[in-house]
């Protein structure tokens, strides 16, 4: 079950590699996350000591919490991926150009999963070409349905 999905960066960024990984959370962020109180809009993932961290993920405070004001809401959580991964992540990170996003997060089996997307920034003229399609698309399908 989809509970969140960054739709600004499948607009910004070119997507060349998928991977499933699972976060590091804290109770009342599991809470809130499972009532989707989450916002991907603008994280990234970096590297720090040989390993993957989520950084600017806005998870809001669980509201039955006493001090939910003391809370810090964009804290760097940990992601857990296979050594050869981060290790393949960490070169391609020091390529120009390549970057690491969190674009979903999602239930499996009863665990909170997050899709780890290697992408690369497009140029404007790539995005006005995703506009352009997406306006073709768009004026196709109302064609159709004036001929149904």
């Amino acid at each position: 079950m989809e509970i969140t999905r960054n739709k600004k960066a499948y607009f910004d960024y070119e997507i060349l590699e998928r991977q499933e990984a699972g976060i590091e959370l804290l109770g009342h962020e599991v809470k809130s996350i499972r009532s989707k109180n989450i916002n991907l809009k603008g994280s990234y993932i970096s590297m720090q000591n040989g390993e993957l961290f989520l950084k600017q993920a806005h998870i809001w405070a669980w509201k039955a919490l006493i001090n939910s004001d003391v809370i810090d809401t964009e804290r760097p959580r940990k992601i857990f991926l296979p050594k050869k991964k981060i290790i393949y992540y960490g070169s391609k990170l020091k390529e120009w150009g390549y970057t690491l996003l969190a674009l979903r997060v999602y239930l499996k089996g009863g665990l909170i999963k997050i899709e780890v997307w290697l992408a690369k920034w497009k140029k404007s003229y790539q995005k006005k070409q995703t506009l352009k399609e997406r306006d073709i698309d768009r004026q196709a399908k109302m064609m159709l349905k004036k001929n149904y």
